[in-house]
């Protein structure tokens, strides 16, 4: 079925005048006013009439059962004048609708072909240079475009990141993708301009400038008036942006390529000059309505539909080129020919293979975990001789460590610097390392780990705190979405290592309430691609934090280093004075998805973890008093599970413990279980776990919690 728009063009073209045409000099410029030729204006025009065709050829894929669903461009094309402002070692993270901007950037590049890329893209196909099949996004390692899958802004807080660690990796002396000068640039539109992520994202980035740290970033808002079908207020982002304090504002007119051209290059211009951050507010048209399974006719009237028609800026450019002297005629051939281009290719393309397995789809996930676990992670500092440290000096010291042996690492967040942590973990890094390394942030997680995610991609080793496991709920996301997907939807030609650390886990005392003393780390397991540790004891927790920092430097790994507060200054475990909690240096390593066991015990196997570990081991020294035998496993790590030592120690009793302090939906104890029954266990086995509910005040929180008491009347019962 040929599009409205499609016609409506073909029409107007037709219907202008023939007048009097003549030879066009393509070196003159295209207005006395613009740095643009009329040559340049083709080759804009080119690259909005492929972003245009793509469009339509993904239809014309989605209707034979060759493509799938697809966000197109449509109205949106004039943003191919944005990448014609700025330099393609400019790092960009791209708006779904910025197919135009995409294209251009391409000619910048030699040996690109950017239609075959998004066809390839559209149909899934194992070509695809960039995902590899796995999802159509615009992106390519060698020009610059960091794919985004990202449909609400969410890439926003790492595009602040990349445009921090610009400057950041230059002062460190560490080397980057991007010249020292470059700019950043990410676009989005007005709907998602509204979205937390956007909205904390440019509030990061002022805040930055405020401080008069540099902040090259160009934030481009294509503002076409309409989210999906809810409208836009009029004058809204003019009105919440343009006078901004810390925000340079710059709005020019989206259907109008000579117009972006000239403010993209101001605005482009004033950020490479200054350093700071800038707002372009494209003003824009959406055409063939918000995506593939749009009716639009739903939610607009056929005369507001017709009357966006003519802000068409692929228009617009053809109209500009005709008023120069190229003939309806010509300017119809030059479409018309770039149509048989791209259906041409799209026939080509449509039946190459696609992934036809779970192991090819996966293959990015694997590869980095398998690449990570492989890791041999480097020595130790200094040595510390015989003092015992606790579980909160113990990461203290390997932090050091890190921050010595990596000239990329960084270590921020909230309090960490200065006041060295809620809990003093980083008390004296600050002073050690210095302030371009240790460092405090605002208070805003989502900004925390979307520095990390541009910190990860400009060089640099980030190992961002989150200050409370409760805390990182603000913000999963930007671990899910955006750190996890990246290697996956970039078949690894882009990565984001970084080291999370979060504080979490109930037990603690002094700190009431379900904000202090959280356990639900079910959003974290059910990512894929991700390392999680969780260590237990001092000795551990070092060995495991130079494990994950060079799983994240060699590997591109993203982990999360959960630390139970709880543990942190303990010393003692069965009594006071014992210090059977506390632990030299370590020297050896810890290999990611390794388990650690206490014991030989051939009665029960105990497995857990983090505050588990302390408990399980006061409940086996009762048990063996009583003629029972013990074995505890400490999983150490909850992604991926130790499989391989979990069965090993449960076989070797036949009756198996689960000790869960997370949730009982939820909770790790399940993945436990199901991995035991995957892999033909035939012994016993139970579970204990806290119970379905937050954590409240005092002792009540103890009401909720898993106890030592349950874990060995659940022992009992397991016993014959």
């Amino acid at each position: 079925m040929a599009e409205k728009i499609d016609e409506y063009f073909t029409a107007t073209l037709t219907a202008l005048p023939a007048g009097t045409h003549h030879v066009v000099d393509r070196g003159d410029p295209i207005d006395p006013t613009s740095a643009l030729t009329v040559q340049d204006v083709l080759d804009l025009f080119d690259s909005q009439l492929g972003s245009r065709h793509l469009d339509l050829a993904a239809r014309w894929l989605r209707s034979h059962g060759k493509g799938f669903y697809t966000i197109g461009s449509s109205g949106h094309e004039g943003n191919a004048a944005v990448a014609a402002a700025l330099r393609p070692t400019d790092p960009a993270l791209l708006h779904y609708r910025s197919g135009g901007f995409f294209l251009q950037r391409a000619r910048q590049v030699d040996g690109t072909d950017p239609v075959r890329d998004v066809l390839l893209g559209l149909c899934g196909a194992t070509d695809d240079p960039i995902s590899g099949g796995r999802h159509k996004v615009f992106g390519r390692h060698d020009l610059n475009v960091i794919p985004q899958t990202s449909t609400i802004a969410s890439h926003l807080p790492r595009a602040v990141g990349v445009a921090f660690s610009i400057g950041r990796a230059a002062k460190l002396g560490v080397h980057t993708p991007w010249p020292r000068d470059a700019v950043t640039v990410c676009s989005f539109g007005d709907a998602s301009a509204n979205h937390s992520t956007a909205v904390g994202a440019i509030n990061t980035a002022t805040h930055a400038a405020y401080q008069g740290l540099p902040l090259p970033l160009l934030f481009v808002c294509e503002d076409n008036g309409i989210g999906i079908s809810t409208r836009t207020p009029t004058g809204w982002i003019a009105a919440n942006f343009g006078s901004r304090e810390g925000l340079q504002y710059f709005t020019a007119d989206g259907s109008d390529v000579v117009d972006t051209h000239a403010v993209t290059t101001a605005a482009a211009d004033w950020v490479r000059r200054h350093r700071r951050p800038a707002f372009l507010h494209l003003r824009t048209v959406r055409l063939m309505a918000h995506a593939g399974s749009d009716v639009e006719a739903a939610y607009r009237t056929p005369a507001e539909i017709a009357a966006d028609y003519e802000r068409d800026p692929v228009l617009g450019t053809a109209k500009l080129l005709v008023a120069q002297g190229m003939s309806p005629l010509e300017v119809l051939d030059l479409y018309e020919a770039k149509r048989a281009e791209v259906i041409g290719i799209a026939e080509e393309v449509a039946d190459l293979p696609r992934l036809d397995s779970a192991a090819a789809v996966m293959r990015p996930l694997r590869d980095v975990i398998d690449d990570a676990a492989a890791i041999a992670p480097p020595g130790t500092g200094a040595d510390d001789g015989d003092t015992p440290l606790t579980l909160a000096q113990s990461i203290n010291r390997a932090l050091l460590d890190v921050l010595s042996e990596y000239p990329g690492a960084m270590v921020f967040g909230e309090d960490v610097a200065r006041k060295g942590g809620v809990y003093g973990v980083t008390r004296g890094l600050a002073q050690k390392s210095g302030p371009a390394r240790v460092f405090d942030t605002l208070l805003d997680e989502q900004a925390i780990l979307g520095l990390a995610l541009g910190a990860g991609l400009a060089g640099l080793l980030p190992i961002p705190e989150i200050q409370y496991l409760a805390y990182l709920h603000n913000a999963a996301d930007q671990i899910r979405g955006e750190g996890a997907t990246l290697q996956f939807f970039a078949d690894r030609q882009y990565r984001n290592p970084m080291v999370v650390r979060i504080a979490g886990y109930g037990y603690q005392k002094g700190f009431g309430g379900h904000f202090h003393n959280d356990n639900a780390v079910g959003a974290l397991r059910d990512i894929p691609g991700i390392i999680v540790a969780s260590p237990s004891r001092p000795d551990d927790a070092a060995a495991m934090m130079r494990t994950c920092a060079a799983a994240a430097d060699a590997a591109g790994a993203l982990c999360v280093f959960l630390e139970p507060i709880a543990l942190y200054h303990v010393r003692d475990l069965y009594e006071s004075g014992d210090d059977q909690w506390v632990s030299r240096y370590p020297t050896s390593v810890v290999p990611i998805g390794r388990a650690r066991t206490y014991g030989d015990g051939t009665d029960l196997t105990i497995v857990t973890f983090g505050n588990g570990v302390p408990m399980s081991l006061r409940v086996a020294r009762r048990l063996d008093d009583a003629g029972i035998s013990v074995r505890v496993v400490d999983m150490r790590w909850l992604a991926p599970l130790p499989v391989a030592d979990i069965m090993r120690e449960a076989n070797a009793t036949g009756r198996t413990l689960v000790v869960d302090e997370t949730r009982a939906s939820g909770g790790v104890a399940e993945g436990v279980l199901a991995a035991l029954i995957d892999g033909c266990y035939t012994g016993a086995m139970a579970r204990v776990a806290s119970a379905d509910s937050f954590i409240p005040l005092g002792d009540a929180a103890l009401k909720v919690l898993l106890s030592e008491e349950q874990i060995e009347a659940a022992a009992h019962e397991l016993l014959p």
